[in-house]
């Protein structure tokens, strides 16, 4: 029988290992909390062949050579300690799995130590949230074909299930898993900050109420929109609070937090020097919905002039939902820059196509767009600048009116949307061929000698400009 070891039983160590004991897989588990995991055990564990330990030394005793152990604890510090604590009881041959939201450079340093001590080490990506551990989710492995080969069977059966196959693959070497989830991540960001903008723009102009919002959602979630992000859209928004009759969405404090994945893969990006303003902006937009205080203090010295809205409700639908699309599209073609700018810079070696093949299903940025993004990757024949698509820049042209109309309607309206503002820049930045950069790298050798080059002749130049 196939076993795995799994460490931490917080809401995705539970389901994960009820989705592995489903498999008819053998699964050994422990917890800091004894407790917990007995419970656990006695409570949610029904026929499958899971077994909890006292310790780790009776834990690790329990697996079969080539041990292989899933952490599902709390990235950082946690980490290393267990890594610490599992060293003594290990064999060269033995593979650790890091299943939390790691850092790909903690990551990195832990293979490269490991395999120093003979030991395998994956950093896996998990999409999905709770109900995608229990029933499928998409699982993002990154490391070497040798300690991968020891799990793959596993991850496979546990996985999400799409007409493209599990949505589970090796996405590269060393730190590549955990890079491309944090990539993803910053994806999510993006999409949800472009949902959320839509659904603004709809109850503060159109004067929608949450219903019929949800209905405009469910509506797109029929048709090029689908995703998993909009479907939950429209159930959140039709919720209402038990026993009364108010909707919860508008009970809800319009604080958004986050917890640093969005924050990193901005980071990458600009470390790198890949423009991806969509995904920094929308970290951007929620560190500045925590500074409540101040907007409401601000909002009252603000003197708003509304025009009259121009045109109906449904063409005003029409072009959020195309112009939704146009944002949707930039986010990935962003995020997919970012993690061929790494894969280069890295040695990854990761294969775009088969990274959207297993967002497919099971992982929260799931989206209809996907199969369209694969067909462009695959026609460019290698080439990863998915914009030099002439079906890329059709469907982006397509929606040109549409976004320019949404973004004039926002600030007529005097609404911030940072996703689609940056969605439209990003795109005429990149069909620009004259940027004022000239300008700036003028100022900076004025002030700092920092040199520039020049249109007309090679090398390197600086002037005394006064």
């Amino acid at each position: 029988m196939k076993e795995l070891g799994v460490i931490g039983l917080g809401v995705m160590g539970r389901n994960l290992v009820l989705n592995l004991g489903d498999k008819g897989i053998r699964v050994s588990v422990y917890n800091k909390t004894k407790e917990k995991m007995y419970d656990f055990i006695k409570d949610e564990v029904k026929g499958q062949s899971v077994l909890g330990f006292d310790s780790l030394e009776e834990f690790v005793s329990s697996l079969e050579r080539p041990r292989k152990i899933l952490l599902m604890i709390k990235a950082g510090e946690a980490v290393d300690s267990m890594i610490g604590q599992l060293l003594p009881l290990l064999e060269k041959g033995d593979l650790i799995l890091d299943g939390g939201n790691t850092h790909f450079k903690d990551t990195a340093g832990r293979v490269d130590f490991l395999k120093g001590k003979g030991i395998h080490y994956i950093g896996l990506g998990v999409s999905g949230g709770e109900e995608g551990a229990r029933n499928g989710p998409s699982l993002m492995p990154g490391g070497s074909k040798e300690a991968y080969f020891l799990v793959e069977d596993i991850l496979l059966s546990i996985a999400a299930k799409t007409d493209s196959g599990p949505c589970c693959t090796l996405v590269g070497e060393g730190a590549a898993g955990h890079f491309v989830k944090m990539v993803h991540n910053g994806i999510e960001y993006a999409m949800m900050e472009g949902i959320a903008e839509s659904y603004d723009i709809m109850r503060k102009i159109l004067k929608l109420s949450p219903v019929e919002i949800s209905e405009v959602f469910e509506n797109w979630n029929e048709g090029e929109l689908n995703s998993y992000l909009i479907e939950i859209t429209g159930k959140i928004l039709k919720y209402k609070e038990k026993g009364t009759e108010r909707f919860m969405v508008d009970l809800i404090l319009d604080k958004a937090g986050q917890k640093g994945t969005g924050k990193w893969t901005a980071e990458s990006a600009f470390d790198l020097g890949i423009p991806a303003p969509t995904l920094s902006t929308a970290v951007e937009a929620r560190v500045l919905s925590f500074f409540k205080e101040e907007r409401q203090f601000l909002s009252k010295r603000f003197n708003r002039n509304y025009p009259k809205l121009e045109y109906g409700k449904d063409e005003v639908i029409r072009n959020l939902r195309e112009s939704l699309l146009f944002v949707f599209f930039n986010a990935f073609v962003q995020g997919l820059w970012v993690i061929q700018g790494a894969s280069k810079e890295y040695g990854y070696q990761v294969q775009l196509s088969e990274v959207l093949r297993i967002w497919k299903g099971g992982c929260i940025i799931r989206a209809q767009l996907l199969d369209f993004l694969r067909e462009i990757l695959q026609e460019l024949d290698g080439e990863k600048l998915i914009l030099k698509s002439d079906k890329a820049l059709k469907y982006l042209m397509d929606r040109i009116e549409a976004i320019k109309e949404v973004t004039r309607l926002a600030k007529d309206f005097y609404i911030p949307v940072f996703a689609h503002n940056t969605a439209l820049d990003f795109f005429f930045s990149m069909m620009e061929e004259n940027l004022p950069a000239n300008l700036i790298q003028a100022q900076r050798d004025f002030f700092g000698a920092h040199t520039f080059q020049r249109v007309d002749r090679e090398g390197t130049f600086h002037i005394n400009w006064e």
